[in-house]
Parts: structure tokens; sequence; C-alpha cells
């Protein structure tokens, strides 16, 4: 059994990176797996100071809503990333989060394995590049994780829209399939 974490970024509640994110934690449980979502939007999320105090102390100086999921995360199997794409890149609620995620860099963190789960209005492939480069840079911090999968959920612009494609399918085999 692995755990999941999947985390959704979009402040649109029920939106379709969320919807993304919901069907690859239930293709996670449906295979045994235990798979927690966490929403960003739900979490009292301040912006990284850059004062680097978790380099020493493995957590974070701000008092908000982090320092009680970092053990979650530095646990987790598999890290999994859903957000809406906004100007070619992820959302700024993500990338909020992953700065924030600067303490795990040096915790001895479990997971090896991290996906990408994203939407975009664009009709265009390419319209992911940004945020495939995004995380792989957050990868890339880390000794032996790897980028294993992205859905590439283009050319949906309305809430639930999503629902009238293969994505959500897809994303749900990604998670059986971890």
């Amino acid at each position: 059994m692995k755990n999941v974490i999947v985390v959704t970024s979009s402040p649109r509640k029920n939106g379709n990176s969320e919807i993304l994110a919901q069907k690859f934690a239930e293709g996670a449980k449906s295979a045994g797996n235990q798979a927690n979502i966490i929403a960003v939007c739900n979490i009292d999320l301040k912006f990284c100071t850059g004062c680097l105090y978790c380099n020493t102390h493995s957590k974070c100086v701000l008092n908000d809503g982090m320092n009680t999921l970092y053990e979650n995360f530095q646990n987790a199997d598999v890290l999994v990333f859903a957000t809406p794409i906004y100007y070619y890149s992820v959302c700024g609620q993500l990338k909020t989060l992953l700065d924030r995620l600067n303490p795990l860099f040096v915790r001895k963190n479990k997971f090896k394995d991290v996906y990408l789960l994203a939407t975009a209005a664009d009709d265009d492939d390419s319209a992911m590049d940004g945020a495939i480069k995004d995380i792989q840079g957050w990868v890339s911090c880390f000794d032996g994780v790897t980028l294993k999968g992205v859905i590439r959920g283009i050319g949906v612009t309305d809430k639930g829209e999503i629902n009238n494609t293969t994505y959500p399918q897809q994303a749900y085999e990604m998670g059986k399939n971890i």
C-alpha cells in the first residue's frame, strides 16, 4: 500500500483540475492505496519570506497551516499536484505551496514519484510546458525523485467541462497504476 498525497491548488471549488485530483485519488484508493487530498484553498498559507530558517530547523518560521503538513508530505510515497494553468504556468496558489515546501529539502523524504495534473482553456499541448518545467524544477531539488506522469487537460474552460472529456478517466487510471 502506498501513501499518496494529492494537492489540488485551484481556487475554484469543483473546478476542472480539482476533478482530476479527485479521480486520481479514487483510482489510487481502488488499487488499495491510501490517498489524501489537500486543498491549498483550505490552508492558511502565507508567502515564503526567503529567510531560510527552515534550512536549519526543518520547519517554517511562519505560523500558518504549513508546519502541520510537512510530516505528511515527508512520509508520502507519491505526491500529486493538480493545477489550473494561468498564463502558461502553474497557478500562484501552487507556486506558493511549492515554495513553502522548502523545509522538505533538509529532511529524509519517502516520496520518489511525483505526478502533475494540469488543465487549461488553451487547446494546444504546449500550454502545459511552463507548468511541467515548474514542477520538474521542484522535483530536481530532491535526489531520486522523478516526475512520473503528466496529464495535459487542454481545451477546458468552464467549471466541470472536463467531465465531457477522457481526462478524468485518464487520471483515474494513472492513480490506479501508481
